[in-house]
């Protein structure tokens, strides 16, 4: 590859991490003299059209569209590392959780009592917030109607202000990225309340587009699992312990869960 070239870098998660990716991206810059440019996108990545037209190089994607997407479209993109989280409750692993929330002042205490209620979730590609949430209804013996009202909020940022503010009554939260919300901002914790936690799931990883050779990919994944001080630093912000080498075959699970819930009829819980 032509060094002076910028390679093509899109997330797909939360905005409350990105600042990590800049970081990966910028050891990833000192250590292999590797150029990126990072966007964070603005669509499903299922259509994004810099995915389906092979035009992105680097990507922070959820597992779900990833796999979804590689079950389509063979051979085109490699997980590379996914974090693996400090707290004992990841158990030194790259996964997370969903961790279902509601308003602390709320009198909701269980799974049991949202029946009814309002549901907000950041969008239907999402494992965390939706396909998860469809799968605990499902093997719960519950309705697909569950919830009494359903709604898009667009990010799992967003979907916390909608529970805190009471607009909505509980909404599906990734556990990293709400962990990392109320580390950027503590007041939160005393207005939220975690009912249930479903999962764990392989986190979202670093994947690379095949176009970029063996080499290169070899290269940035051995980086990643041997990060230098700045890039610890970096990481320990965000209470990242380390990166983990990964494959596609660890999120075939997710697929699982995907495939029986529609299978169920659970396409859509509204």
């Amino acid at each position: 590859m032509n060094r002076t070239m910028k390679l093509r870098v899109v997330s797909y998660l939360a905005p409350n991490w990105f600042c990590l990716y800049e970081a990966v991206l910028a050891y990833l810059n000192r250590v292999l003299g590797v150029k990126t440019q990072l966007i964070q996108g603005e669509c499903d990545p299922l259509e994004d059209p810099i995915l389906i037209q092979d035009q992105l190089d680097l990507a922070f994607i959820c597992g779900l569209p990833l796999i979804r997407y590689c079950q389509i479209v063979l051979d085109q993109l490699q997980p590379l590392v996914a974090p693996v989280m400090e707290a004992p409750r990841y158990q030194n692993s790259p996964v997370y959780f969903t961790d279902v929330i509601v308003n602390a002042a709320s009198y909701l205490f269980s799974f049991d009592d949202l029946a009814g209620k309002s549901f907000c979730y950041n969008d239907p590609g999402s494992n965390s917030g939706y396909n998860l949430l469809r799968h605990r209804l499902f093997q719960g013996g519950n309705p697909k109607h569950f919830f009494g009202k359903v709604i898009q909020s667009g990010s799992h940022q967003r979907s916390i202000r909608l529970v805190v503010d009471g607009l909505a009554d509980c909404a599906g939260i990734d556990s990293v990225v709400l962990e990392q919300e109320l580390r950027d901002y503590p007041d939160l914790s005393c207005h939220l309340r975690v009912v249930e936690t479903i999962g764990p799931c392989t986190m979202p990883p670093l994947v690379a587009a095949q176009h970029l050779g063996a080499s290169l990919i070899q290269q940035i994944q051995i980086a990643l699992l041997h990060p230098d001080s700045e890039l610890q630093t970096a990481m320990a912000q965000m209470g990242v312990k380390r990166f983990a080498a990964v494959n596609l075959s660890e999120y075939k699970a997710i697929a699982s869960i995907y495939n029986t819930v529609i299978k169920a009829g659970y396409e859509a819980i509204c």
